[in-house]
């Protein structure tokens, strides 16, 4: 079954292997996430999980959360997210706890995340565009250029252009489960996740590459 938690990118390090190798991994603090919700063929036409990540105020929490959640028999949650499954989940109940033992080390997982936010950036740094002449009198060193002809007399959708640069989901696949530290709750994944220290992280077992390295 193909399973996730949600958790937190704490930052990134490297590891040294027996044979003085340098391996840059990044630690990430999963779980315990909590199974709010259990959807099926018969009452919502698939099936799917909802599990929710880090306990919070009940003062802070929404109504219609602590609702839902108190419903579940778990504690007020701040993140709630839903997994679809293709298998069967009957040994997956409302109120069931999810830990970092779902994970192996030597597989491979799905990471999504918000990446940096970059503010308002022109065409150079946001689409790698060449840029104009540098030599002095030019005026188009970091232009754009032409973004449209006479016909149709607009500018057509998708043209690359400056604007807002990062700030957007996304997810980086197939990344290795290098450690795993139970106790924890913290995996080493080789390689670099999006966004930036403390920022909500979702991992799932990768949809592409399964089983062990």
């Amino acid at each position: 079954m193909r399973l996730g938690l949600l958790g937190k990118k704490l930052g990134m390090t490297h590891v040294f292997e027996e044979n003085g190798r340098v391996v840059p991994v990044t630690v990430l603090e999963l779980g315990p996430c909590f199974v709010t919700q259990k959807k099926t063929i018969e009452s919502d036409g698939y099936k799917a999980i909802q599990i929710g990540y880090e306990v919070t105020n009940e003062k802070k929490a929404k109504k219609p959360v602590i609702g839902h959640c108190r419903k579940a028999g778990v504690p007020p949650l701040k993140y709630l997210r839903e997994i679809r499954v293709t298998d069967d989940i009957e040994g997956i109940n409302v109120g069931h706890q999810l830990n970092i033992s779902i994970f192996k080390e030597g597989e491979y997982v799905d990471v999504t995340g918000i990446s940096r936010g970059k503010g308002f950036q022109g065409v150079v740094k946001r689409h790698g565009f060449k840029g104009g002449p540098a030599t002095r009198g030019s005026m188009q060193h970091r232009k754009p250029g032409s973004i449209g002809g006479g016909n149709p007399q607009r500018v057509i959708k998708g043209r690359k252009m400056a604007g807002h640069m990062g700030n957007k989901k996304v997810t980086v696949q197939n990344l290795l489960v290098y450690k795993i530290i139970s106790e924890k709750n913290l995996m080493l994944v080789k390689g670099a996740v999006p966004g930036g220290e403390n920022n909500l992280i979702f991992v799932r077992h990768a949809i592409k590459k399964q089983g062990k390295a």
